[in-house]
Protein backbone atom coordinates (compact mmCIF):
# COMPACT_ATOMS: atom_id res chain seq x y z
CA UNK A 1 0.00 0.00 0.00
CA UNK A 2 1.03 3.62 -0.43
CA UNK A 3 0.64 6.30 2.25
CA UNK A 4 0.85 10.08 1.96
CA UNK A 5 1.98 11.42 5.33
CA UNK A 6 1.46 15.12 6.03
CA UNK A 7 1.20 17.15 9.21
CA UNK A 8 1.35 20.54 10.91
CA UNK A 9 -0.57 22.61 8.38
CA UNK A 10 -1.19 25.38 10.94
CA UNK A 11 -3.95 26.93 8.84
CA UNK A 12 -4.76 30.39 10.18
CA UNK A 13 -1.16 31.21 11.06
CA UNK A 14 -0.37 34.93 11.17
CA UNK A 15 3.35 35.69 10.90
CA UNK A 16 4.37 39.02 12.43
CA UNK A 17 0.98 40.46 11.45
CA UNK A 18 1.03 38.93 7.95
CA UNK A 19 -2.00 36.78 7.13
CA UNK A 20 -0.91 33.67 5.22
CA UNK A 21 -4.29 32.41 4.03
CA UNK A 22 -3.39 32.64 0.33
CA UNK A 23 -0.15 30.76 0.94
CA UNK A 24 -2.03 28.04 2.77
CA UNK A 25 -4.47 27.71 -0.12
CA UNK A 26 -1.57 27.26 -2.55
CA UNK A 27 0.27 24.84 -0.25
CA UNK A 28 -2.75 22.61 0.34
CA UNK A 29 -3.57 22.70 -3.38
CA UNK A 30 -0.05 21.42 -4.01
CA UNK A 31 -0.47 18.66 -1.41
CA UNK A 32 -3.72 17.63 -3.13
CA UNK A 33 -1.94 17.63 -6.51
CA UNK A 34 0.75 15.36 -5.07
CA UNK A 35 -1.95 13.00 -3.83
CA UNK A 36 -3.57 12.95 -7.27
CA UNK A 37 -0.23 12.14 -8.87
CA UNK A 38 1.00 9.59 -6.31
CA UNK A 39 -2.38 7.86 -5.86
CA UNK A 40 -1.95 6.85 -2.19
CA UNK A 41 -4.28 4.34 -0.57
CA UNK A 42 -4.20 6.31 2.69
CA UNK A 43 -3.55 9.93 3.65
CA UNK A 44 -2.47 10.55 7.24
CA UNK A 45 -2.67 14.08 8.67
CA UNK A 46 -0.78 13.88 11.97
CA UNK A 47 -2.17 16.86 13.84
CA UNK A 48 -2.10 20.67 14.01
CA UNK A 49 -4.46 21.21 11.13
CA UNK A 50 -5.06 24.66 12.61
CA UNK A 51 -2.77 27.17 14.25
CA UNK A 52 -5.38 28.15 16.82
CA UNK A 53 -7.84 26.31 19.03
CA UNK A 54 -10.43 28.86 17.85
CA UNK A 55 -10.01 28.86 14.06
CA UNK A 56 -11.81 31.39 11.92
CA UNK A 57 -14.61 30.31 9.58
CA UNK A 58 -12.21 30.86 6.66
CA UNK A 59 -9.67 28.51 8.23
CA UNK A 60 -12.31 25.86 8.93
CA UNK A 61 -13.56 26.11 5.36
CA UNK A 62 -10.02 25.71 3.98
CA UNK A 63 -9.24 22.65 6.12
CA UNK A 64 -12.52 20.86 5.45
CA UNK A 65 -12.26 21.51 1.73
CA UNK A 66 -8.67 20.22 1.69
CA UNK A 67 -9.65 17.02 3.53
CA UNK A 68 -12.57 16.52 1.14
CA UNK A 69 -10.34 17.04 -1.90
CA UNK A 70 -7.84 14.50 -0.56
CA UNK A 71 -10.68 12.03 -0.10
CA UNK A 72 -11.81 12.59 -3.69
CA UNK A 73 -8.45 11.32 -4.91
CA UNK A 74 -9.67 7.88 -3.86
CA UNK A 75 -7.52 7.65 -0.73
CA UNK A 76 -8.77 6.91 2.74
CA UNK A 77 -8.13 10.02 4.88
CA UNK A 78 -7.38 10.01 8.61
CA UNK A 79 -6.69 13.24 10.54
CA UNK A 80 -5.86 13.59 14.25
CA UNK A 81 -5.79 16.59 16.57
CA UNK A 82 -2.57 18.30 17.59
CA UNK A 83 -1.66 20.58 20.48
CA UNK A 84 -2.74 23.67 18.50
CA UNK A 85 -6.09 22.13 17.62
CA UNK A 86 -9.24 22.09 19.70
CA UNK A 87 -9.70 18.33 20.08
CA UNK A 88 -13.37 18.37 21.13
CA UNK A 89 -14.17 20.81 18.33
CA UNK A 90 -12.56 18.45 15.82
CA UNK A 91 -14.56 15.58 17.26
CA UNK A 92 -17.69 17.66 16.74
CA UNK A 93 -16.93 17.54 13.01
CA UNK A 94 -17.03 13.74 12.98
CA UNK A 95 -20.63 13.45 11.65
CA UNK A 96 -19.66 15.60 8.68
CA UNK A 97 -16.37 13.73 8.26
CA UNK A 98 -17.99 10.31 8.37
CA UNK A 99 -20.57 11.39 5.80
CA UNK A 100 -17.67 12.51 3.59
CA UNK A 101 -15.76 9.26 4.14
CA UNK A 102 -13.10 10.95 6.28
CA UNK A 103 -11.91 9.75 9.68
CA UNK A 104 -11.22 12.41 12.32
CA UNK A 105 -9.97 11.81 15.85
CA UNK A 106 -9.62 15.07 17.73
CA UNK A 107 -8.98 13.79 21.24
CA UNK A 108 -8.43 10.61 23.23
CA UNK A 109 -11.76 9.04 24.10
CA UNK A 110 -12.89 6.65 26.80
CA UNK A 111 -13.29 3.84 24.27
CA UNK A 112 -9.97 2.31 23.15
CA UNK A 113 -11.57 0.87 20.03
CA UNK A 114 -12.34 4.43 18.94
CA UNK A 115 -8.62 4.98 18.34
CA UNK A 116 -8.26 1.80 16.29
CA UNK A 117 -9.06 2.27 12.62
CA UNK A 118 -9.04 -0.46 10.00
CA UNK A 119 -8.96 -0.46 6.24
CA UNK A 120 -8.36 -2.81 3.33
CA UNK A 121 -5.26 -4.70 4.44
CA UNK A 122 -4.19 -2.26 7.13
CA UNK A 123 -4.92 -1.24 10.70
CA UNK A 124 -4.07 2.05 12.36
CA UNK A 125 -3.70 3.29 15.92
CA UNK A 126 -4.49 7.03 15.92
CA UNK A 127 -3.41 8.99 19.01
CA UNK A 128 -4.24 12.72 19.06
CA UNK A 129 -2.17 15.06 21.21
CA UNK A 130 -2.59 14.16 24.85
CA UNK A 131 -1.96 16.95 27.32
CA UNK A 132 0.14 16.01 30.31
CA UNK A 133 -2.56 17.11 32.72
CA UNK A 134 -5.02 14.71 31.09
CA UNK A 135 -2.63 11.79 30.74
CA UNK A 136 -3.49 10.25 34.09
CA UNK A 137 -7.22 10.63 33.46
CA UNK A 138 -6.84 8.97 30.06
CA UNK A 139 -4.71 6.23 31.56
CA UNK A 140 -7.37 5.51 34.16
CA UNK A 141 -9.92 5.12 31.37
CA UNK A 142 -7.93 2.19 30.11
CA UNK A 143 -8.11 0.48 33.51
CA UNK A 144 -4.50 0.97 34.52
CA UNK A 145 -3.54 0.31 38.11
CA UNK A 146 -2.97 3.07 40.66
CA UNK A 147 0.77 2.38 40.56
CA UNK A 148 0.80 2.77 36.79
CA UNK A 149 -1.03 6.09 36.91
CA UNK A 150 1.69 7.47 39.17
CA UNK A 151 4.35 7.03 36.50
CA UNK A 152 5.54 9.69 34.10
CA UNK A 153 3.87 11.07 31.02
CA UNK A 154 6.08 8.85 28.87
CA UNK A 155 5.06 5.78 30.83
CA UNK A 156 1.40 6.60 30.30
CA UNK A 157 1.89 6.97 26.56
CA UNK A 158 3.85 3.72 26.42
CA UNK A 159 1.06 1.83 28.19
CA UNK A 160 -1.64 3.39 26.05
CA UNK A 161 0.21 2.54 22.87
CA UNK A 162 0.89 -1.01 24.07
CA UNK A 163 -2.78 -1.48 24.86
CA UNK A 164 -3.99 -0.06 21.57
CA UNK A 165 -1.48 -2.00 19.45
CA UNK A 166 -2.33 -5.43 20.89
CA UNK A 167 -3.97 -6.33 17.57
CA UNK A 168 -0.72 -5.81 15.66
CA UNK A 169 0.01 -9.53 15.94
CA UNK A 170 -2.54 -10.34 13.23
CA UNK A 171 -0.81 -11.73 10.11
CA UNK A 172 -1.18 -10.23 6.66
CA UNK A 173 -1.94 -6.66 7.75
CA UNK A 174 0.11 -3.47 7.56
CA UNK A 175 0.35 -2.10 11.11
CA UNK A 176 0.38 1.70 11.32
CA UNK A 177 0.44 4.26 14.11
CA UNK A 178 0.02 8.02 13.94
CA UNK A 179 0.49 10.39 16.87
CA UNK A 180 1.19 14.02 17.67
CA UNK A 181 4.04 14.14 20.19
CA UNK A 182 7.74 14.76 20.82
CA UNK A 183 10.26 11.92 20.65
CA UNK A 184 13.45 12.15 22.71
CA UNK A 185 16.43 12.97 20.50
CA UNK A 186 14.45 14.42 17.58
CA UNK A 187 15.34 17.87 16.26
CA UNK A 188 12.80 20.64 16.73
CA UNK A 189 12.00 22.84 13.78
CA UNK A 190 11.65 26.17 15.55
CA UNK A 191 7.92 26.69 15.29
CA UNK A 192 6.60 24.20 17.80
CA UNK A 193 4.97 25.41 20.98
CA UNK A 194 7.90 25.30 23.41
CA UNK A 195 5.84 24.21 26.42
CA UNK A 196 4.87 21.04 24.56
CA UNK A 197 8.40 20.08 23.47
CA UNK A 198 10.12 20.19 26.86
CA UNK A 199 11.28 16.92 28.38
CA UNK A 200 8.11 16.51 30.42
CA UNK A 201 6.28 15.96 27.13
CA UNK A 202 8.97 13.91 25.36
CA UNK A 203 8.75 10.15 25.00
CA UNK A 204 11.44 7.67 23.94
CA UNK A 205 11.03 5.94 20.59
CA UNK A 206 10.86 2.65 22.47
CA UNK A 207 7.18 3.38 23.25
CA UNK A 208 6.37 2.30 19.68
CA UNK A 209 5.79 -1.41 18.98
CA UNK A 210 8.49 -3.27 17.07
CA UNK A 211 5.87 -4.87 14.83
CA UNK A 212 4.59 -1.52 13.53
CA UNK A 213 5.39 -1.13 9.84
CA UNK A 214 5.35 2.68 9.98
CA UNK A 215 4.86 5.34 12.67
CA UNK A 216 3.65 8.68 11.25
CA UNK A 217 4.37 11.53 13.64
CA UNK A 218 3.41 15.18 13.79
CA UNK A 219 4.41 18.09 16.07
CA UNK A 220 8.05 18.69 15.09
CA UNK A 221 8.25 20.69 11.89
CA UNK A 222 11.56 19.36 10.58
CA UNK A 223 11.42 16.32 8.29
CA UNK A 224 13.39 13.52 9.95
CA UNK A 225 13.69 9.83 10.59
CA UNK A 226 13.84 8.84 14.25
CA UNK A 227 15.83 5.81 15.37
CA UNK A 228 13.45 3.33 16.97
CA UNK A 229 12.31 -0.30 17.03
CA UNK A 230 10.34 0.31 13.81
CA UNK A 231 10.25 2.99 11.08
CA UNK A 232 9.42 6.27 12.90
CA UNK A 233 9.19 9.52 10.98
CA UNK A 234 8.21 13.16 11.20
CA UNK A 235 7.09 14.39 7.77
CA UNK A 236 7.53 18.03 8.80
CA UNK A 237 5.35 20.98 7.90
CA UNK A 238 4.49 21.79 4.26
CA UNK A 239 5.46 25.42 4.87
CA UNK A 240 7.82 27.24 7.22
CA UNK A 241 5.75 28.46 10.16
CA UNK A 242 8.18 31.07 11.50
CA UNK A 243 11.71 32.36 10.99
CA UNK A 244 13.19 29.61 13.16
CA UNK A 245 12.28 27.21 10.34
CA UNK A 246 13.78 29.03 7.37
CA UNK A 247 16.30 26.25 6.73
CA UNK A 248 13.69 23.47 6.81
CA UNK A 249 12.89 21.57 3.62
CA UNK A 250 9.08 21.60 3.47
CA UNK A 251 7.09 18.75 1.97
CA UNK A 252 5.19 15.53 2.52
CA UNK A 253 6.34 11.92 2.84
CA UNK A 254 5.29 9.13 0.47
CA UNK A 255 5.52 5.71 2.09
CA UNK A 256 5.36 2.38 0.25
CA UNK A 257 4.91 -0.56 2.62
CA UNK A 258 3.54 -4.10 2.69
CA UNK A 259 3.13 -6.71 5.45
CA UNK A 260 6.36 -8.48 4.44
CA UNK A 261 8.52 -5.55 3.31
CA UNK A 262 10.10 -2.62 5.16
CA UNK A 263 8.64 0.82 4.57
CA UNK A 264 10.29 2.80 1.79
CA UNK A 265 9.98 6.56 2.22
CA UNK A 266 10.34 9.37 -0.32
CA UNK A 267 10.11 13.02 0.60
CA UNK A 268 8.25 15.16 -1.93
CA UNK A 269 8.94 18.90 -1.58
CA UNK A 270 6.15 21.47 -1.34
CA UNK A 271 7.29 24.82 -2.71
CA UNK A 272 4.17 26.98 -3.03
CA UNK A 273 4.68 29.08 0.11
CA UNK A 274 7.01 32.04 0.28
CA UNK A 275 10.38 31.24 1.79
CA UNK A 276 11.49 32.92 5.01
CA UNK A 277 14.90 34.57 5.12
CA UNK A 278 16.97 36.51 7.64
CA UNK A 279 19.21 39.30 6.31
CA UNK A 280 21.72 41.52 8.09
CA UNK A 281 23.52 44.69 7.12
CA UNK A 282 23.75 48.45 7.01
CA UNK A 283 21.16 50.45 5.11
CA UNK A 284 23.52 50.55 2.14
CA UNK A 285 23.99 46.79 2.24
CA UNK A 286 20.26 46.17 2.68
CA UNK A 287 19.51 48.35 -0.35
CA UNK A 288 21.19 45.64 -2.47
CA UNK A 289 19.06 42.77 -1.10
CA UNK A 290 16.95 41.25 -3.86
CA UNK A 291 14.52 38.73 -2.35
CA UNK A 292 11.11 39.89 -3.59
CA UNK A 293 9.51 36.43 -3.16
CA UNK A 294 10.51 35.95 0.49
CA UNK A 295 9.26 37.17 3.83
CA UNK A 296 12.19 38.83 5.58
CA UNK A 297 13.50 39.24 9.10
CA UNK A 298 15.98 42.10 9.07
CA UNK A 299 18.79 42.82 11.54
CA UNK A 300 19.98 46.37 10.91
CA UNK A 301 23.61 47.26 11.58
CA UNK A 302 22.93 50.93 12.29
CA UNK A 303 22.83 53.10 15.36
CA UNK A 304 19.23 53.09 16.68
CA UNK A 305 17.28 56.20 15.73
CA UNK A 306 13.73 57.35 15.15
CA UNK A 307 12.42 56.35 11.74
CA UNK A 308 14.97 53.59 11.12
CA UNK A 309 12.32 50.87 10.95
CA UNK A 310 10.29 52.87 8.44
CA UNK A 311 13.39 53.43 6.28
CA UNK A 312 14.03 49.67 6.18
CA UNK A 313 10.41 48.83 5.36
CA UNK A 314 10.34 51.43 2.58
CA UNK A 315 13.42 49.74 1.16
CA UNK A 316 12.20 46.17 1.77
CA UNK A 317 8.37 46.10 1.75
CA UNK A 318 8.37 42.34 2.48
CA UNK A 319 10.24 42.83 5.77
CA UNK A 320 7.92 41.51 8.49
CA UNK A 321 10.34 42.01 11.36
CA UNK A 322 13.00 44.70 11.76
CA UNK A 323 15.46 44.66 14.62
CA UNK A 324 18.72 46.27 15.56
CA UNK A 325 21.54 43.77 15.16
CA UNK A 326 22.52 42.56 18.66
CA UNK A 327 26.13 43.47 17.89
CA UNK A 328 25.05 47.12 17.73
CA UNK A 329 23.50 47.08 21.21
CA UNK A 330 25.93 47.93 24.04
CA UNK A 331 26.66 45.22 26.55
CA UNK A 332 24.26 45.75 29.46
CA UNK A 333 26.76 44.95 32.21
CA UNK A 334 29.40 47.32 30.86
CA UNK A 335 26.76 50.00 30.35
CA UNK A 336 25.58 49.67 33.95
CA UNK A 337 29.15 50.02 35.17
CA UNK A 338 29.62 53.18 33.09
CA UNK A 339 26.42 54.69 34.54
CA UNK A 340 27.50 54.46 38.16
CA UNK A 341 28.06 57.84 39.75
CA UNK A 342 26.66 59.87 36.84
CA UNK A 343 23.86 62.42 37.29
CA UNK A 344 20.50 62.15 35.49
CA UNK A 345 21.52 65.07 33.24
CA UNK A 346 24.72 63.28 32.26
CA UNK A 347 22.90 60.00 31.65
CA UNK A 348 20.34 61.72 29.43
CA UNK A 349 23.14 63.39 27.54
CA UNK A 350 24.77 59.99 26.99
CA UNK A 351 21.46 58.66 25.70
CA UNK A 352 21.11 61.51 23.21
CA UNK A 353 24.69 61.02 22.02
CA UNK A 354 24.09 57.28 21.51
CA UNK A 355 21.04 58.09 19.37
CA UNK A 356 22.81 60.77 17.36
CA UNK A 357 20.59 63.54 18.77
CA UNK A 358 22.91 66.24 20.15
CA UNK A 359 20.45 69.16 19.94
CA UNK A 360 20.96 71.55 22.86
CA UNK A 361 17.26 72.40 22.90
CA UNK A 362 16.37 68.86 23.90
CA UNK A 363 18.94 68.93 26.71
CA UNK A 364 17.62 72.30 27.91
CA UNK A 365 14.05 70.95 27.96
CA UNK A 366 15.19 67.93 29.99
CA UNK A 367 16.93 70.23 32.48
CA UNK A 368 13.74 72.27 32.85
CA UNK A 369 11.53 69.22 33.38
CA UNK A 370 14.01 67.62 35.74
CA UNK A 371 14.20 70.76 37.85
CA UNK A 372 10.39 70.93 38.04
CA UNK A 373 10.10 67.30 39.13
CA UNK A 374 12.95 67.59 41.62
CA UNK A 375 11.49 70.70 43.22
CA UNK A 376 8.22 68.92 44.01
CA UNK A 377 9.85 66.04 45.89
Amino acid sequence: MRILHTSDWHVGKVLKGQNREEEHKQVLAEVIAIAEREEPDLVLVSGDLYDSAAPTPASTRLVTRALSALRRTGAEVVAIGGNHDNGPALDALRPWAEAAGITVRGSVSANPDDLRITGDGWQLVAIPFLSQRYAIRAAEMYELTAAETQQTYADHLARLIARLSQTFDQPGLVNLLTAHLTVVGASTGGGEREAHTVMGYAVPATVFPANAHYVALGHLHRTQQVIGPCPVRYCGSPLAIDFGEEENVCGVSIVDVSPDKAARVRDVPVTSAKVLRTVRGTLEQLSKVNLPEAWLRVFVRETPRAGLREDVQDMLPNALEVRIDPDMVPDRKSTQAQRQGRTPRQLFGDYLDSRGTPEDGVRDLFDQLYDEVSSTQ
